[in-house]
């Protein structure tokens, strides 16, 4: 069973979103990492990045195959984890820890969009 943590916010494309402030901090849930196995490489957009909420801003590739990573939000890319790029693994150790990208929000009514742990959870049920 995937873990899901209360208190994020999730898209129906498998990214978590932790709000902080005007600034939405993003990863891909514990569910994604599992279904995509041992992720090989993370591909992030470059800080100053504008990106549109359900737009795809990046990629996570594994052994098996590659997935987009999908914008939860619309805004500008403040912030991303470098420490990715060498240690992709990180986000299978623990999904919700690895964040991959800060985006400063240009309009946070788009997370009312995004599921609530519950919701999550009955989605990939």
């Amino acid at each position: 069973m995937s873990k899901i943590v209360d208190g994020l916010l999730y898209s129906e494309s498998h990214e978590w979103v932790k709000v902080d402030g005007n600034v939405a901090i993003v990863g891909v849930s514990d569910y994604a990492q599992a279904e995509l196995g041992d992720i090989t490489y993370v591909d992030m957009p470059d800080v100053d990045d504008e990106v549109k909420a359900g737009d795809d801003f990046g990629a996570v590739e594994s052994v098996k195959t590659s997935s987009e990573i999908v914008a939860p939000v619309s805004g500008k890319i403040i912030a991303c984890n470098t420490e990715l790029e060498d240690r992709p693994e990180l986000i299978n150790e623990d999904a919700y820890a690895a964040w991959i990208v800060k985006i400063e929000m240009s309009d946070s009514s788009e997370l009312d969009s995004l599921l609530n742990a519950s919701a999550y959870t009955k989605l990939v049920g």
